[in-house]
């Protein structure tokens, strides 16, 4: 079922933040690496063991964190600074695909380290938002994230 604000997850840039193994990926694994810890006793037997007895908590607590996270762009997630977002909404628009300059300088920037950025936004333009998010649902049910292809900053 789509949510009832289909651009909750599309960032300005164009990106869709049900991909980003931030939201995705890595809240999953930290569940299940703290669950495998729990099981395994770590929660209780690092306290027997000088090494662990300092580092562990705060470990502990940096996975609950990464468990619980849950960024968007439209939420204020990512860099505070991203230039992308400063434009989007200075020009007014939801997300970059549907601005007349597009696919800009700083799309195409971004574009070298997102492989599927620019030709994600035509098929924004050309199918509609709704059936867009739809889609790239159905990409993150198949296991689907950016930093499968990402290229390094």
């Amino acid at each position: 079922m789509l949510d009832q604000d289909p651009l909750k997850l599309v960032a300005y840039c164009g990106l869709y933040c049900g991909l980003c193994a931030q939201r995705n990926r890595i809240p999953r694994q930290a569940a299940q690496l703290m669950e495998t810890l729990h099981e395994e006793g770590f929660d209780d037997f690092y306290k027997y063991v000088p090494e662990m007895k300092k580092n562990f908590p705060p470990f502990w607590k940096f996975l609950e964190e990464l468990a619980k996270m849950d960024c968007s762009c439209k939420g204020e997630g990512g860099p505070s600074n991203c230039e992308i977002r400063f434009c989007a909404k200075e020009k007014g628009v939801d997300t970059c695909p549907f601005c007349d300059e597009y696919p800009c300088v700083k799309v195409q920037r971004l574009s070298e380290h997102y492989a599927t950025l620019v030709q994600d936004g035509r098929r924004m333009r050309k199918i509609g938002i709704k059936k867009w998010v739809e889609e790239q649902n159905e990409r993150q049910k198949r296991g689907f994230a950016y930093s499968d292809i990402r290229y390094p900053l």
